[in-house]
């Protein structure tokens, strides 16, 4: 639902006149509302992480230019998100003559009806207040996206009323028009057809359209915003060299530059269920995951490996550790070590691998799913004193867990542990609200006992669902 505007908006062309309401064009808005932002600390481009220092200075000077922007980089980088947050620079409100199918403003209207009714009507011509969630418009690039669709086609309709094909008004505005005084973004633009990008030269550069046949000087007023993917890596098409010129800045985008950067955007995206609890160690394994993913040689790196990525892992973690809940009667969900080896198989599909490599994808991904345990292990466990624990097998005792062992059975199977207190801090630091429950505290169990196992310092019979620790 669209916000309301306050009703103390004015609702004429003299209301807002008497407001003292300035016109602006989307370039100085942006660019008005980008230096407030800057000069007062608040957030430019909320959501976006890991480009502070490289994509978004670059980003800002070309909205302070006033340019439009291509953004060129690997699937899954943030590059729509990017996007959209840069509409977030637009006004809250903006007024536009009620029922322009461009959202003419009330000052300069430009389309064919405005004209003609801003002379019949004068200052009483009728003005609504559009949010600036009303003036983004964003098209999917496809091979099948033709001409009319971003511009405009006649229509038959209003022919049929008795108009001549002449008449302006017989043109049904496409998208780009109808984002007039907004930002417009085009993702994936190389999978345009070379004609519909062809279409958008005029939009670019002089700021009109041709629609049918018509040379309709529609002096349109908006941001023009894209996306790719790196030619050498896209077979579909390509962006033809005449568009790409026609953008005043073209921005590359990258992977987020710090494991630092990766948790943040995984702790910001992952939808995990209500009540569910995800451990600290875990989505730290899953971001160091991601990254050596990215970082493998059996992996097509022209292809990328998308921030998604570790964002569906943690989803799926968490699906796994609330299935156990339901199925065990646990109170509280929470995901463990063992529920990690259920998100490689859901992430197949989001993985391109080498030539010669795809058979063997998903042991790859095994691989490097016990190695981002290993790193997390030493990390956050390496000072901890985990003899206790070891000494626990030293004679001959063995622990089965899995997937489906509930939190109170598996610390039943493995005893007292000394020393679980100072294991759990370091496992979960962010998880200190408290006395740690059952289920937290298996999990760190479960986490140390995985971790002295990848260490070589205990051994461990693989099960179907889960897996027998021993000595």
């Amino acid at each position: 639902m669209s916000p309301v505007p306050p009703p103390e908006l004015p609702r004429t062309l003299a209301g807002l006149r008497a407001s003292g309401h300035v016109h602006r064009t989307v370039a100085a808005e942006v660019r008005d509302n980008l230096l407030h932002r800057m000069g007062s600390g608040e957030p430019r481009f909320p959501g976006v992480r890991g480009f502070d220092a490289t994509v978004l200075p670059q980003v800002e000077r070309a909205l302070l230019a006033g340019h439009d922007i291509v953004l060129l980089g690997e699937r899954g980088q943030g590059k729509t998100r990017l996007i959209r947050a840069v509409a977030g620079l637009l006004d809250e409100w903006s007024p536009a003559v009620a029922g322009c199918p461009v959202n003419d403003h009330p000052y300069a209207p430009v389309c064919p009806p405005c004209l003609r009714r801003a002379a019949e009507e004068g200052d009483g011509l009728p003005v609504v207040w559009r949010h600036r969630g009303e003036r983004y418009g964003e098209k999917l690039g496809t091979p099948d996206t033709g001409v009319s669709e971003l511009l405009g086609d006649i229509d038959p309709a209003r022919l049929a009323e008795g108009r001549s094909l002449g008449d302006p008004e017989t043109v049904h505005y496409g998208l780009v028009p109808r984002a007039n005084r907004g930002v417009f973004c085009v993702n994936e633009l190389p999978d345009l057809p070379a004609r519909a990008q062809v279409a958008l030269f005029n939009v670019l550069e002089e700021r009109d359209l041709q629609v049918r046949g018509y040379t309709m000087r529609l002096p349109l007023d908006l941001l023009l915003l894209a996306s790719a993917n790196p030619e050498d890596y896209t077979n579909r098409g390509r962006i033809v060299t005449p568009l790409k010129d026609r953008f005043g800045a073209q921005v590359r985008t990258h992977y987020p530059p710090s494991l630092a950067d990766e948790l943040a955007l995984l702790r910001q995206e992952a939808a995990i269920p209500a009540g569910t609890a995800m451990p600290g160690h875990l989505l730290e394994a899953l971001a160091r995951f991601a990254r050596l993913v990215r970082a493998s040689k059996k992996v097509d790196r022209r292809s990328g490996v998308s921030v998604r990525f570790p964002v569906a892992a943690a989803e799926t973690v968490a699906a796994s550790a609330l299935r156990r809940a339901a199925l065990t009667r646990e109170e509280v969900p929470v995901a463990r070590v063992c529920d990690l080896p259920a998100a490689v198989e859901p992430l197949l599909g989001k993985v391109e691998f080498e030539p010669g490599h795809e058979e063997a994808g998903p042991e790859v991904l095994h691989v490097l799913l016990r190695r981002a345990v290993a790193e997390v292990f030493r990390e956050r466990l390496g000072g901890v004193d985990l003899a206790p624990l070891v000494d626990k097998f030293s004679g001959g005792g063995t622990v089965e867990t899995g997937d489906l062992v509930g939190a109170a059975e598996l610390l039943r199977r493995i005893g007292t542990v000394p020393g679980l207190a100072a294991m759990i801090a370091a496992a979960a630091p962010e998880e200190e609200d408290g006395p740690p429950s059952p289920g937290l505290a298996a999990a760190a169990v479960e986490f140390a006992l995985e971790g002295l196992h990848l260490e070589r310092r205990l051994s461990k019979d693989a099960l179907p669902d889960g897996g027998v620790y021993r000595f």
